[in-house]
């Protein structure tokens, strides 16, 4: 879509929300709105562009006459080459899933007790990141290991503002390897182990429709911690998705409804990855980093606690500031990734 195009429909957008029969509609009108704060920016640095464009072309036509309005015109052509650039980087296509909450799995690998610690390292990095930039987060479902680590845990993520969690956490899916002595090494020896991340972004009811006739529900007894009556009633909750194979439990609520409406969460996220897959080559492909076994060679990011050192591997980051990372200040390595998804993106359309 050209620059004409979205002028047009910026446009049909602010007639469309002013009618006030629109917004008797509000799954309709949230559409709308969304889609109109999208073209928002990119509307204004254009007027903008066109704007300066047009003074430059005056001052220029003046500068022979008056060296105030050669400066001036230097002036106006520095700002039309950065607005320029801010149009380009605009009109790059947006991921759709940007704006939306996420579910993230994390799931223990290699290395046993040890790698179920890291696990739960990792969510706790990831919690105290959700807190520091403020946004809410809950534990969804786990499965908890003997020493207090995760076998599974899964965490859903919510957040407000122009940056959707799907933007900046998208990238943390794959395998994350660890460096250091275990609390079960006697013998001070480093060991290696791997811990994978899931992240899929959430799914509103509206985006996925469900048919209950699609649907196997068994309910069985938690093994989980959470109290004796969880334990001794069949309160927890496995969905299968007869279409699609894809299989849910759920087990952490007291409730067998309140497990299975978490299950049923996790479901809906999961079919419109598995959607998006299919219809979009570029989410399949993006997807495709997020490595699904948990093998120690195909890592992301490593976490060496010996030298206080983090890794990613996919963009050269490194940063010895590891003790900070997993107290949650990801920021630095998060727009790294960003960073080198943008060059890319920008390099792919020039």
């Amino acid at each position: 879509m050209n620059l004409d195009e979205l002028l047009a429909e910026f446009e049909g957008l602010e007639h469309r929300l002013a009618d006030p029969s629109v917004h008797s509609d509000q799954h309709k009108a949230r559409a709308l709105g969304k889609r109109y704060a999208e073209l928002t920016p990119i509307v204004q640095a254009y007027r903008e562009y066109t704007q300066v464009g047009e003074d430059l072309g005056t001052a220029r036509e003046l500068a022979g006459e008056d060296e105030t309005f050669a400066l001036e015109a230097e002036e106006l052509g520095r700002r039309q080459g950065e607005l320029e650039e801010r149009l380009r980087r605009l009109l790059i296509p947006r991921d759709p899933s940007d704006d939306k909450n996420i579910l993230m799995e994390i799931k223990a690998g290699e290395g046993g007790e040890e790698s179920a610690l890291f696990a739960g390292d990792l969510l706790r990095m990831y919690l105290r990141y959700a807190e520091r930039v403020g946004w809410g987060a809950e534990i969804v479902d786990a499965q908890h290991s003997d020493l207090g680590g995760y076998k599974d845990v899964t965490v859903a993520i919510k957040g407000k503002g122009p940056e959707g969690v799907w933007s900046r956490l998208k990238y943390e899916g794959g395998v994350h390897r660890v460096q250091r002595v275990p609390v079960t090494e006697s013998q001070g020896r480093i060991h290696t182990s791997a811990a994978g991340v899931l992240v899929i972004p959430e799914a509103e009811e509206v985006e996925v429709q469900v048919d209950p006739n699609d649907l196997r529900i068994d309910v069985f007894r938690s093994s989980g911690p959470g109290g004796q009556s969880v334990n001794t009633t069949d309160s927890a909750v496995r969905i299968t998705h007869i279409p699609s194979g894809i299989v849910v439990s759920c087990q952490n609520e007291k409730s067998q409804l309140q497990n299975k409406e978490q299950a049923m969460r996790i479901l809906r996220a999961r079919l419109l990855a598995a959607a998006q897959e299919q219809a979009d080559a570029a989410a399949a492909a993006e997807r495709k980093s997020q490595v699904r076994t948990v093998d120690r060679s195909e890592r992301i990011r490593t976490y060496n606690f010996p030298e206080n050192r983090i890794s990613d591997h996919r963009v050269g980051f490194k940063a010895y500031n590891l003790d900070q990372v997993l107290d949650g200040d990801l920021s630095a390595v998060i727009q790294a990734l960003v960073d080198a998804d943008l060059a890319e993106k920008l390099a792919a359309h020039s």
